[in-house]
């Protein structure tokens, strides 16, 4: 029977110009700039009053021949004494050659690999993103949900994590061996998958960090040994193999030098005695603005005699102009005052520059401060760096949550992972300490951790357990 039913339901919807203006949010100083320039040469209605790229065309054409110059000014014109007084003195095939230190740059390498065993462009794009998102080791640090996120706002259209996990799987495949890997754990595992599998020890072994990898990081031997069925020698055996892999796919020291990367800071920190002044690095909203001519062109009143699909068209764009021109000064308005925000919250970490003294801060925290959505304060925050009278730094590091300490006292995990390099740093190698031990000791310094909470931060900070690192020694 075909009946009818009358149905009440709420959804939330968003803008496609409201998506638009999340996407400006997200944008760092460099592709912003990128941005503007995209619109100025799509929009004729917006224009940029304050180049500040013309004098880096100045300085790449400072040598070349200029107009005004006629032909006999240089149809005679030698090459002058001094130019080649240097080649008198000593002979080309004797010249010394500075040699040129070699830099091995692991996503370049990467990106072409997967190019040579990929057919679809939408694919290969998508893979290029991914690996700019893994670390300086090679690990895949971030989230999928949250990379599937930041990718779909990138591109326009929506990305399921499962994309960037298939996208993720055929990296994995690629060298160095070990790449895209999502912790340690999987990185050894990558490895072993690479070895023969017939092979006792690697099978073993496989079986151990699939099964048993919390109890290898508790160092649990007994019940590893009883669970697997080893003997003594036999578990030596599979700890020497898991041993000789690699922790991290790329090695922090490279015998090539690297590559300057020059960061282009998004907010100003200054210190003014005992005030602390935050200013963006660059104010781009001044310097737009709209074409007067074009404008009264797309005049409603000024259309006599002219076509009407041309004054549409003026319409059109004097229209995307003017929202493009406020969604710049919103990201720069809403930029500042969770800058503020941030620095009102860790003013004693801006004014020392210690991280001793940061404070306990969450996405939620500035959310309430500032007024707005915590999705907002996230894509103001990622990706976006602060010159401090201390260094750059990233925003996304000030985010931590707190434990108490022995006085009652909330300080940042941060803090306390600091504690924990600096512990371990001072061990002794072929004796380290367990987390346990590591628990007694930050104890001894103010911060009552449990042995879990250790061990979590032992994680995050890629520290293996100490049996391994015993073995590493």
């Amino acid at each position: 029977m075909i009946n009818q039913r009358l149905t009440q339901k709420q959804r939330l919807k968003i803008l496609p110009q409201q998506i638009q203006l999340l996407n400006f949010f997200h944008l760092n100083t460099l592709e912003l700039e990128q941005r503007i320039q995209q619109e100025i040469e799509e929009n004729p209605l917006l224009e940029d009053q304050k180049n500040e790229f013309e004098p880096l065309v100045e300085k790449f054409n400072k040598d070349a021949v200029q107009d005004y110059h006629d032909w006999e000014e240089h149809g005679y014109d030698d090459i002058p004494d001094y130019k080649v007084e240097y080649n008198n003195y000593l002979h080309n095939d004797k010249v010394p050659e500075r040699p040129i230190v070699g830099y091995f740059d692991y996503r370049s390498n990467l990106k072409e690999q997967f190019k040579l065993g990929c057919d679809d462009p939408k694919e290969a794009e998508l893979a290029e993103y991914i690996i700019d998102s893994f670390s300086d080791q090679g690990l895949m640090e971030q989230d999928p949900e949250d990379l599937a996120e930041d990718i779909s706002f990138r591109m326009n259209h929506w990305i399921e994590p499962d994309q960037i996990m298939a996208v993720v799987h055929k990296i994995q495949q690629l060298e160095p061996v070990g790449v895209g890997a999502r912790s340690i754990r999987e990185c050894l595992l990558i490895q072993l998958h690479r070895l023969n599998q017939k092979r006792p020890d690697v099978k073993m072994a496989v079986r151990l960090l699939e099964n048993h990898f919390n109890d290898l990081h508790n160092r649990n031997m007994d019940k590893i040994k009883h669970m697997l069925r080893l003997e003594d020698d036999e578990l030596k055996i599979v700890l020497q193999l898991i041993a000789s892999l690699k922790m991290k796919p790329i090695c922090e020291a490279q015998d090539s030098i690297q590559v300057n990367q020059n960061i282009l800071p998004d907010f100003l920190v200054i210190r003014n005695g005992e005030e602390i002044e935050v200013s963006l690095y660059r104010h781009r909203s001044e310097s737009l603005s709209i074409n007067s001519s074009w404008k009264q062109m797309a005049d409603s009143n000024t259309k006599v005699n002219t076509d009407k699909s041309a004054v549409q068209y003026l319409k059109n764009k004097l229209q995307s102009a003017q929202w493009f021109i406020h969604a710049v000064q919103q990201r720069e308005a809403t930029m500042l005052k969770i800058m503020r925000a941030i620095v009102q919250l860790q003013y004693a970490y801006f004014v020392t520059g210690d991280i001793n003294q940061l404070q306990p801060m969450i996405l939620k925290n500035i959310a309430e401060m500032v007024g707005v959505d915590i999705s907002t304060v996230s894509r103001i925050t990622c990706n976006k760096y602060a010159e401090t009278p201390f260094g750059l730094i990233l925003l996304k590091d000030l985010f931590t949550e707190g434990i108490a300490n022995e006085k009652g006292q909330v300080i940042s995990n941060k803090v306390i992972q600091s504690a924990i390099e600096e512990v371990i740093e001072s061990e002794d190698k072929h004796n380290p300490y367990t987390d346990q031990q590591l628990v007694t000791i930050l104890a001894q310094k103010g911060f009552s951790v449990a042995r879990r909470t250790v061990a979590k931060y032992r994680e995050q900070l890629q520290i293996p357990v100490s049996h391994v690192r015993s073995l590493w020694a």
